[in-house]
């Protein structure tokens, strides 16, 4: 109602709540793909007849619009929105969150860069990124990272270390480097804390591994720091609250002309729909030999693997 959603358009979050863990019991079926056993489904649609729920708007990313997915395959009604900080959803440009996640890791590199220079240490800053290296790849270009790692492009410490010693050559004694918590050095394996959420392993501890190597290799001072969940709070961008208006708007629509199964889509300034399955059939990752990738070494970023 207009009484419950009155300003929420600058809080971050959500207020219906969310969740990635719970009583869905997904079973991993053919392909890898969770599946939502049979009798959830049937009690979901005998719950949406009973409370006369027309249509369900699925917000989420990758896992969530999958759930979408089979939903609409089994007869629900259902229309997705994209909305993952980790931006990594096919069919569309950019999903909501991702440019608030980005301004977070910026504003941590600025704070970062400022107290490095004082110490002429290195920092390193792990920030999110399972699969996909956006955050990481956006946000050091955004905060004059000299260093960035990826987990599309993997990494050898000793070409970082060295990169680092050059640096001293040149004058520059402090160096900023971003690390996206699924970058693997060559050869290796994701650092991983153990089991977490949906049967998937918390990754995390990539940042420490990597300054403490460094340390050891270039003699100098170095120190990590996690950014974690702060990338996922605070008040959304004004592109982030322009964007999620576009695309409730957007959905509205879609609910009104029978557009179901479809997700909302951000196209070259145009706000679209596509087929769910376009958008979850595979992620969206960042392509190495991509522009954003050229211009981050055009810019003279190491990015671990030269």
């Amino acid at each position: 109602t207009p009484d419950d959603t009155t300003g929420i358009g600058k809080l971050g979050g959500t207020i219906l709540g969310t969740t990635n863990k719970g009583h869905f019991a997904a079973k991993i079926g053919e392909g890898d793909v969770a599946k939502i056993p049979e009798e959830i489904m049937s009690k979901a649609r005998d719950n949406m007849n009973l409370l006369g729920i027309e249509a369900l708007v699925v917000i989420g990313g990758d896992g969530s619009l999958t759930t979408a997915l089979q939903m609409n395959q089994d007869g629900f009604n259902v229309v997705g929105v994209p909305k993952t900080i980790d931006n990594d959803l096919q069919a569309t440009a950019m999903s909501f969150g991702f440019d608030s996640a980005v301004t977070s890791v910026v504003d941590g590199l600025d704070r970062l860069q400022t107290t490095g220079q004082s110490h002429k240490r290195v920092m390193v800053l792990e920030v999110m990124g399972r699969h996909a290296g956006w955050i990481a790849l956006w946000g050091g270009i955004g905060g004059g990272a000299h260093v960035i790692l990826l987990p599309e492009i993997d990494f050898d410490l000793e070409k970082v270390a060295n990169f680092i010693k050059q640096r001293e050559i040149d004058g520059q004694r402090s160096t900023l480097v971003v690390v996206a918590e699924g970058a693997r050095i060559s050869g290796g394996e994701l650092i991983t804390k153990g089991e977490g959420s949906a049967s998937e392993v918390t990754l995390g501890g990539v940042g420490q591994i990597v300054a403490h190597h460094l340390e050891k290799m270039t003699g100098k001072d170095t120190r990590s720091c996690v950014l974690g969940h702060l990338q996922r709070g605070g008040s959304p961008t004004a592109i982030d609250r322009i964007l999620g208006a576009r695309f409730g708007v957007k959905a509205v629509k879609m609910i009104e002309t029978g557009e179901y199964g479809r997700m909302v889509s951000y196209q070259a300034y145009h706000v679209d729909s596509v087929p769910i399955e376009e958008a979850v059939h595979q992620l969206r990752l960042v392509n190495p030999d991509g522009e954003m990738v050229d211009t981050a070494r055009a810019l003279g970023i190491c990015m671990g693997d030269r």
